[in-house]
């Protein structure tokens, strides 16, 4: 039997009016300290998004979320903040904002690989239409 590995998740959520307080899934971003894991799925679905907000600018929601990727992901192309160890990225990552991208609450599980319990919570808490 395998070990079970304790992770950390949050919802990655695009708020066009913060002061609506209304978001759309749009993303997952998961951190196994034990399996020196830390990476974001994004998933952009442009129809979906088009009609939660009219107006929202799509190429600029983009380079939002493809920033956050590439902190998750770190190293140089992520600027100061991709150098920072994994777990100091994810904390600044899910810290709360009153931005147009932002995270839900942190929530704790127990995992055996962290990659595929990060491509399960995406296909669970991430609806995209077909």
């Amino acid at each position: 039997m395998q070990e079970k590995h304790l992770f950390e998740y949050a919802v990655i959520r695009i708020m066009p009016k913060v002061e609506r307080e209304e978001f759309l899934n749009t993303g997952v971003v998961l951190y196994c300290a034990k399996q020196k894991f830390l990476k974001a799925i994004v998933v952009l679905d442009h129809q979906r998004i088009a009609t939660f907000c009219p107006t929202c600018d799509i190429a600029e929601l983009e380079a939002h979320l493809e920033a956050f990727e590439r902190i998750s992901t770190g190293g140089r192309p992520a600027g100061p903040i991709g150098m920072l160890p994994p777990a100091e990225r994810f904390r600044w990552l899910t810290a709360i904002r009153s931005t147009v991208v932002q995270t839900s609450r942190v929530h704790p599980g127990f995992c055996t690989d962290a990659n595929e319990m990060l491509e399960k919570l995406v296909e669970d808490l991430v609806a995209v239409s077909q």
